[in-house]
């Protein structure tokens, strides 16, 4: 039996040619890139090189490219630097649906002397802009919105809300982990002071990731060592790792366009394939407004945790919710905070597609699932049968 892999937003295979991008800086070019003499030079190379093609995806100056070791201190250093450089300041603006590394930051400084808002969403995952604007004050010393949701897909308005916060003079931080790769993204037509990346969401390795820091942003290192990425991360460089994300990013920029053509069509067909075949199950989130690789399907009555088991007997790989959170008996809070009743939020599955993917292992999906929810049904108290009145309306 082959792994179906539909899980890539918990994390994507390396791509075979970010593989030998690695291999040669783990044998022949090791030498580490602060050493002075030429044989570690060819190391440092490839670090100006990978940061050159992340700024190219992004559009931004290869000096505004600081590696890290993942998304999650990325996001800790964005959020770090702007209360630093802002001591006065002691209060931060994000959302009920960021991922844990922004959530469990906000609640760590909520007992540590700063007030947290919370910005809410809607049914479909959308943002009360209104509480975002009427919540921005003198008093606010960053604003830090994920650019797409890892759960349901659901993408928000980044460059209109940075806008409005720049002209505040509020520093604007985005945790871009699941949308760098996947749609287009130009800092020079945005006003984001600082944006998160992860190598692994974008079929580089695992173990790096990179924040970018505009020109001109007040900035303190969250590592505090040695002169690496130009004071700004203490550590010897990753450079294995750092050369595969370079790689992968240049990978990206030329997938993007089947990422959002051949990749969401396979996403429409899977969900669509679902929903007509098993009852009072729906689609959470915004469905126009999302990753084209990500959908979130919530099959009401079932346990998650019981759909992804007997999925993982049929060889299919898939999530409750993010990755990061996998363990806790608590339903999603990203559904919890967009009113998902219970009886569907604990059902709830994410799907999440890459260019590896092909149409044979979605219909493959479509033809085991039924039935496994179907089983899992007659052993749940609360499903009476077809006659069952469905709790979740489309």
């Amino acid at each position: 039996m082959n792994t179906i892999y539909f899980d890539n937003n918990a994390t994507t295979c390396a791509a075979p040619e970010v593989v030998d991008e690695m291999l040669p800086m783990l044998t022949e070019f090791y030498g580490n890139p602060s050493s002075m003499y030429k044989f570690a030079k060819k190391a440092g190379d490839r670090i100006h090189e990978a940061r050159q093609r992340l700024a190219d995806i992004l559009n931004a100056m290869p000096e505004e490219i600081v590696f890290t070791s993942c998304g999650t201190e990325s996001d800790s250093t964005a959020i770090w630097a702007a209360i630093r450089a802002n001591p006065e300041k002691r209060h931060i603006l994000t959302t009920r649906v960021e991922h844990s590394a922004i959530k469990n930051m906000g609640e760590y400084l909520s007992h540590n002397g700063y007030k947290v808002t919370y910005v809410p969403v809607d049914s479909r995952g959308n943002l009360d802009l209104d509480y975002f604007y009427d919540h921005l004050t003198n008093d606010t010393a960053i604003v830090s919105i994920m650019w797409a949701n890892n759960e349901t897909g659901v993408t928000f308005p980044i460059e209109e809300l940075a806008q409005k916060v720049k002209q505040r003079g509020i520093v604007f931080h985005t945790d871009a982990v699941q949308a760098v790769g996947k749609i287009p993204i130009d800092m020079s037509k945005n006003n984001v002071d600082m944006l998160s990346l992860s190598g692994h969401k974008l079929h580089g390795p695992k173990g790096v990731g990179a924040l970018y820091v505009r020109k001109g942003t007040k900035f303190s290192p969250f590592l505090i060592g040695g002169h690496q990425e130009s004071g700004r991360r203490g550590g010897t460089e990753n450079t294995a790792s750092i050369a595969g994300l370079g790689k992968a990013a240049q990978l990206a920029a030329v997938h993007m366009e089947e990422e959002n053509t051949r990749v969401r069509k396979l996403r429409d067909s899977l969900e669509t394939g679902l929903i007509d075949r098993i009852p009072c199950s729906i689609i959470n989130g915004d469905t126009k407004n999302r990753l084209p690789n990500t959908t979130n399907i919530s099959f009401e009555y079932i346990e998650g945790e019981s759909i992804l088991l007997m999925m993982d007997e049929l060889g299919i790989c898939a999530s409750s919710g993010s990755a990061c959170t996998s363990g806790s008996l608590e339903p999603s809070h990203v559904l919890r905070a967009m009113g998902v009743p219970f009886t569907a939020a604990h059902g709830s599955v994410r799907f999440s597609l890459s260019i590896y993917n092909t149409q044979e292992e979605v219909d493959y999906v479509i033809e085991k699932l039924p039935p496994v929810i179907e089983r899992l049904r007659a052993m749940s108290p609360f499903w009476k049968g077809p006659e069952t009145e469905c709790e979740i309306k489309s």
